[in-house]
């Protein structure tokens, strides 16, 4: 935990919800955090947490970019209706609706695991319209986190593929504090796990409002990669927008074997490993997260609006 005490985490994350805004997306509040006064930086979370995950980064981004941070449908303090079908199309329009709300125009990502599938959707319709020339704002740059760039590549771990299969529904009504704790905790490098206070505030997220009863609805993004892997694959082999990974290699579901993998299948790849952590690295080492994405972002995309240097 990067908090001094238990008692701190938990005024952090009260914090952290008090001070959100809400908007309507399609008849559904939807939570979302602002800070800072630059050039828009938009932070896009993943599964099963929420916005929440980006606190020990935020400060010191905020200082450099205004940042815009929402729970996406079906996650954190956002609404999460029981029956909807879930799908990372639907949470693309919903960052670019919010985008569209706040009136942003230029803006470049921060995205980890399940939203780097909901960036690669973005990415997909930016070429689309590029192409076109019809463009609403400019995508200046993306640092993916650990995630599912390529299906092929993601090894998903029991309790998700058991969640995605016809035992979904049952297991998401039984799932409890500890075996989510033993689950989330089992993706996090051995010498970087969440304390328990940690997890706690985690299992909130997922849990409150009944959360934990559309997890199997969630989940259902594995089958989405598949279906559209070449449409969110060839976006990144053939893009110009500046893209950095930066991966924690100890992750059991996107480590090693993914940046491997990208090395391989991206032109000119442009990867920051992290050697000693798992798959929360904004979590697990804020610090190198920090380091390596403002040393991107500053030069593709510097805080001050002036060109970056040749």
């Amino acid at each position: 935990m990067k908090f001094p005490s238990e008692e701190d985490a938990r005024k952090a994350f009260d914090a952290w919800r008090d001070a959100g805004e809400y908007f309507d997306f399609r008849g559904h509040r939807i939570f979302y955090r602002q800070a800072g006064n630059g050039r828009p930086l938009l932070l896009v979370h993943g599964f099963p947490t929420a916005s929440w995950d980006w606190i020990h980064v935020w400060e010191e981004l905020a200082t450099h970019y205004r940042l815009i941070a929402p729970d996406m449908l079906g996650f954190g303090w956002s609404d999460k209706p029981l029956q909807h079908n879930y799908t990372m199309i639907e949470q693309a329009d919903l960052h670019e609706a919010l985008l569209d709300h706040l009136g942003i125009g230029d803006f470049a990502i921060l995205c980890h695991d399940y939203g780097v599938s909901v960036v690669q959707e973005m990415l997909a319709r930016y070429e689309a319209r590029l192409s076109m020339g019809d463009i609403p704002r400019l995508l200046h740059g993306i640092c993916f986190l650990n995630g599912g760039l390529f299906p092929e590549m993601h090894r998903a771990r029991l309790v998700q593929k058991l969640l995605n299969s016809w035992i979904g529904p049952l297991l998401s009504r039984l799932m409890g504090r500890g075996g989510f704790g033993r689950g989330f905790s089992a993706v996090f490098g051995p010498d970087t796990k969440p304390t328990p206070a940690e997890l706690d505030l985690f299992w909130e997220l997922v849990s409150s409002d009944h959360g934990k009863l559309i997890s199997h609805r969630l989940i259902r993004y594995i089958n989405e990669r598949r279906v559209n892997r070449t449409r969110w694959v060839e976006p990144l082999q053939k893009t110009r927008v500046p893209i950095r990974l930066v991966n924690g290699n100890l992750d059991p579901v996107s480590g090693r074997h993914l940046t491997d993998y990208y090395r391989q299948m991206v032109p000119e790849p442009d990867v920051v490993d992290l050697p000693t952590i798992g798959h929360y690295p904004q979590v697990e080492d804020p610090d190198a997260v920090l380091e390596a994405a403002l040393a991107f972002f500053q030069q593709i995309y510097p805080p001050s609006g002036e060109l970056a240097s040749a």
